[in-house]
C-alpha cells in the first residue's frame, strides 16, 4: 500500500508473515531476487543480478520482458547496509534513492517500509507506480511461500 506519495517521492509499507532475517535475505540475495524482481510481465535471470552488499558496492539487475525479450538494466550503488534492519541504494543513471527499513514486529512478522526519493518524470507515471506495485506483490507472494515452506519443515 502506498502510504505517502508526492511528485518526486513515495513510501510503501507492507507486512510479511516472515522473520526479518528472511525478508532481508530475499531483498538482498540474487538467488531470491531472481524469483520476483521486476513488474508483472518481466523476469530477471539469476545471471543478470549483481549484489555486492556493502556501502559503495554494486547492485545491478537486468530485467527481461517476457513478451518481447527487451531488457531494462538498473545500475545502483549501495549507500547504507545495516543487516537485517536497513539497506539503501542510489541508482546511477536516475539518481533515485531507495531506502528499505525492515522492522521486526515479533511473532515472525516483519514490516517493510520502502521509500524512493528523487523520482524522475518517467518514474512518476501511474503506469510506473502500478508496475512497481506488481513487483511488490510478486515479492510478497514469494516471501510468504518461502516462509510457509520453512515453517512446514
Amino acid at each position: 500500500m502506498i502510504e505517502h506519495a508526492s511528485e518526486e517521492n513515495f513510501t510503501v509499507r507492507r507486512v510479511h508473515r516472515a522473520p526479518r532475517e528472511l525478508v532481508f535475505a530475499c531483498m538482498t540475495q540474487p538467488e531470491h531476487l531472481t524469483h520476483f524482481w521486476g513488474p508483472r510481465g518481466m523476469h530477471t535471470p539469476l545471471g543478470n543480478i549483481t549484489v555486492d552488499l556493502r556501502p559503495g558496492g554494486a547492485f545491478e539487475t537486468t530485467m527481461v520482458n517476457d513478451a518481447t525479450g527487451d531488457t531494462h538494466t538498473m545500475r545502483a550503488v549501495y549507500v547504507t547496509v545495516d543487516a537485517p534492519s536497513f539497506v539503501s541504494w542510489r541508482e546511477i543513471e536516475s539518481e533515485v534513492l531507495t531506502e528499505i527499513r525492515f522492522i521486526d514486529l515479533d511473532e515472525g512478522t516483519t514490516e517493510v517500509v520502502t521509500t524512493q526519493s528523487g523520482l524522475p518524470p518517467q518514474m512518476r507515471t501511474p503506469e510506473a507506480r502500478a508496475g512497481w506495485g506488481t513487483a511488490l506483490d510478486r515479492g510478497a507472494a514469494y516471501i510468504e511461500a518461502l516462509a510457509d515452506d520453512r515453517s512446514a519443515s
